[in-house]
């Protein structure tokens, strides 16, 4: 009896691979406007492990597929919609990676606040001799009003971080989580106004669309710092670089851009500006276990019928004529 065909667009962690390898008969193609298979291979794919973004176009192309295991918490690249008309179920990877990010959240925050990287390359380059020192850092974590924009799952994680710092903690959302101990503000622009320092964990969707513009770096000031661990699509790149020129903006911390690995120059060239490229949840064992629930999903929905970690837009459910 032949094995359910899993298909593979493009690149996917090794483990994925090896997980599924001895249960499935792995269909592996490169990413492409098209996929290229032919229509009888097309037809007996049943399942997928992807990387990135599966374009509701691929969907047409496979008219048996079931599933869509995707390798990430955000699944914006997902054409969910269309996969919920054609009755596809779509997995994410969600808490496997909330620590992984939280962690690396709070070490950006520091990192910005006190200048430490460039603390860093500055021994490094030889410069610390006798009768010198670094210049101060210009802030410090002490007594800082810190707004979360984002309160779902790794927002909290950042937030219960945040507490033993005794800093003041506030956010935004949608909605009040009726029972989180924070200050809640209905408008980003009001929590901007209320902090000192906003970090960012909000999702890709069309009402985040660079909402953190000029308004809401200016209500934050010169003494404000702008963490991004969420979407670059979130942030009015223009806007920020010009606020940590001008000053306007006190500092800020990036681990996601606009359009990557693309980074403007805007931002590459202020002081006061530190950089990562999108490591949050990039350590070896978080990705791990970013792979074996990509996997398990898959086998849990062959197996069992319903698999682990559906997203909510898409059935949850087996419906197998």
């Amino acid at each position: 009896m032949s094995r359910i065909a899993i298909l593979v667009p493009g690149k996917i962690h090794e483990r994925v691979l090896e997980r599924l390898k001895d249960r499935f008969e792995i269909i592996a193609v490169a990413r492409e406007q098209k996929l290229a298979l032919d229509g009888g291979t097309a037809g007996r794919i049943r399942g997928v492990a992807v990387s990135g973004a599966f374009p509701g176009a691929w969907m047409d192309q496979l008219p048996d597929v079931e599933v869509i295991a995707s390798f990430g918490v955000g699944y914006d690249g997902m054409d969910v919609k269309r996969a919920a008309e054609k009755g596809i179920v779509v997995t994410n990877t969600p808490d496997v990676l909330n620590d992984e990010v939280a962690d690396t959240a709070i070490g950006l925050l520091l990192n910005t606040i006190r200048d430490l990287p460039r603390a860093e390359a500055w021994l490094r380059a030889g410069n610390w001799k006798p009768g010198t020192a670094f210049p101060l850092s210009r802030f410090s974590l002490k007594g800082r009003h810190i707004g979360l924009y984002g309160l779902g799952r790794i927002g909290l994680e950042i937030a219960k971080r945040l507490e033993p710092f005794k800093v003041k903690i506030s956010y935004h959302t949608r909605s009040r989580h009726s029972d989180a101990p924070y200050d809640y503000y209905p408008t980003l622009k009001e929590l901007a106004e209320a902090v000192d320092t906003l970090i960012a964990i909000v999702p890709k969707t069309p009402q985040t669309h660079k909402t953190i513009d000029a308004n809401v770096l200016a209500a934050l000031g010169p003494n404000g710092v702008l963490v991004n661990v969420g979407r670059g699509w979130t942030v009015d790149e223009e806007a920020l670089s010009a606020a940590l020129a001008s000053g306007a903006l006190g500092a800020a911390g990036l681990d996601v851009f606009y359009e990557e690995p693309s980074v403007p120059s805007g931002l590459l060239e202020p002081a006061n500006a530190v950089l990562l490229p999108h490591v949050a949840s990039a350590s070896v064992p978080t990705r791990i276990a970013m792979a074996d629930l990509v996997a398990d999903n898959l086998i849990s929905w062959f197996e069992k019928g319903a698999a682990l970690t559906p997203v909510p837009e898409t059935p949850q459910k087996i419906q197998r004529d």
